[in-house]
């Protein structure tokens, strides 16, 4: 069935954390993004004029909260919750109270039925008056957020069938580019095959080639992991640099991005399932890239 209702980007992504202060630093003096509000055993940070493009929650295991996408209007929020419904999902609307909290508009959340990937969609966020400070790098959004499953052609399709997503780029049986149309980012969603239904990376883009390298050297000196790259991806383009947060959750600086347009965009690419597909460079992975991050329980 098909979606009716349109993107307009991904807002924001809420992650578990096992110590919110030692984290909290960990994202503003190492990555560079800008907190809003501390509270209630929550930070809210942000990369760009948005009160909040990362949240971290205080929690006993590390993990994936929900992603937030925002939607073009109010109207496309209440078509997506009918549309949610015929496709056998259970949407919930946010109360009031905690939009408010938020500093958003209303919202909805649900689950994605195959893998429990917990999913919230939105209409409208406050506009912060100071501009991003763009203290240690020109982080330009919060590029994409990408999921592990064993099922990867199931969840694929469920997303694009169910949820109006848009395959862009696909290496065969290993991972899925998905933008979530019309928002023209090669993929703001990726779907990777793993041994379990998890967080894979939270990437954010930077507008400057130079931020990838500080930051390589930044992460360096203060004893960060460095888990995959510098390298450069051949289905977006980006050159990239992996490292893990402080519960070994993964993060991805990447420069450059294949954008498409709304109409007449290019077919999909299906790339063979070996290194050279992921990185131009040859580069491999270490053993502890994309392997912590489980979405945390429903209820």
């Amino acid at each position: 069935m098909t979606a009716d209702y349109r993107y307009s980007r991904l807002g924001y992504v809420a992650l578990n954390v096992t110590d919110l202060e030692r984290t909290l630093a960990f994202y503003t003096d190492l990555v560079g993004l800008d907190a809003t509000e501390i509270a209630d055993g929550q930070a809210a940070l942000r990369c760009g004029p948005d009160h909040h493009n990362v949240l971290l929650n205080r929690a006993p295991e590390p993990g994936l909260k929900r992603i937030g996408f925002e939607l073009e209007s109010e109207d496309d929020l209440e078509r997506a919750f009918r549309h949610l419904e015929r496709c056998g999902y259970t949407p919930a609307w946010l109360d009031a109270e905690e939009c408010a909290a938020l500093h958003q508009g209303p919202g909805l959340r649900f689950r994605h039925p195959g893998t429990g990937l917990p999913l919230e969609y939105f209409a409208g966020m406050e506009r912060m008056a100071e501009p991003f400070g763009a203290r240690l790098a020109k982080i330009a959004r919060l590029g994409h957020v990408v999921v592990s499953t064993p099922d990867l052609p199931a969840m694929r399709d469920s997303l694009m069938r169910d949820l109006g997503f848009v395959l862009s780029d696909e290496v065969d049986g290993m991972i899925a580019f998905l933008r979530c149309f019309p928002n023209p980012f090669h993929h703001s969603l990726g779907i990777a095959r793993a041994d379990e239904d998890r967080l894979h990376h939270v990437n954010f883009m930077v507008t400057d080639i130079d931020d990838v390298g500080r930051a390589l050297n930044r992460l360096k000196k203060n004893k960060v992991e460095i888990v995959y790259g510098p390298g450069r991806h051949p289905p977006s383009g980006s050159i990239f640099l992996y490292f893990l947060d402080p519960d070994g959750m993964t993060v991805e600086f990447s420069f450059g991005m294949e954008e498409f347009a709304e109409t007449g965009a290019r077919a999909p690419r299906l790339m063979p399932p070996v290194p050279e597909s992921l990185d131009f460079w040859g580069g491999l992975p270490s053993l502890d890239f994309a392997r912590v991050g489980r979405y945390e329980s429903a209820g």
